[in-house]
């Protein structure tokens, strides 16, 4: 479920294969990660959280739970062994476009959050998208290939 007033796009930022794959970074991450028993002991109340914010409408709540989630992800990833880096320089730009974006916005009407690889999956509220999108395309002329939206 999602909420009822947000559009969602994705950034795509890198087509290529990444260098270490999704399973076998997951499990490098539980084997060698000190910071994976914190993560999997808060998942409950974090699923709690986001179903509390999906509920009742509340996007900028489930905006900051998903950004944050997906820093914690992205930091146990350099926390395993050898680090893992998923996320290259455009994705860091993207995470402080939609910080900046929200900034100006007054509040949080963005939200990011990205797998295993590069690419980001961008929520916004609805109407927000097309602007957002603009700004990707325009700020990241030629790094960012396109931004699908999705339905």
């Amino acid at each position: 479920a999602v909420v009822s007033t947000q559009s969602t796009g994705v950034c795509v930022v890198c087509k290529s294969e990444k260098a270490v794959p999704s399973t076998a970074g997951m499990q490098r991450t539980v084997e060698t990660s000190g910071l994976i028993e914190q993560r999997i002991a808060s998942v409950p109340s974090k699923m709690q959280a986001i179903s509390a914010a999906i509920e009742s409408r509340d996007f900028p709540r489930f905006g900051e739970i998903t950004m944050r989630d997906s820093n914690e992800m992205h930091a146990l990833c350099l926390d395993s062994y050898p680090p893992i880096t998923y996320l290259n320089s455009v994705s860091h730009e993207i995470v402080r476009l939609v910080h900046s974006f929200n900034e100006e916005k007054g509040g949080v009407r963005a939200a990011y959050t990205f797998d295993a690889g590069p690419n980001a999956v961008l929520f916004c509220e609805e109407g927000d998208l097309a602007e957002l999108k603009g700004r990707i395309m325009k700020e990241f002329n030629g790094k960012v290939t396109d931004v699908v939206e999705c339905t």
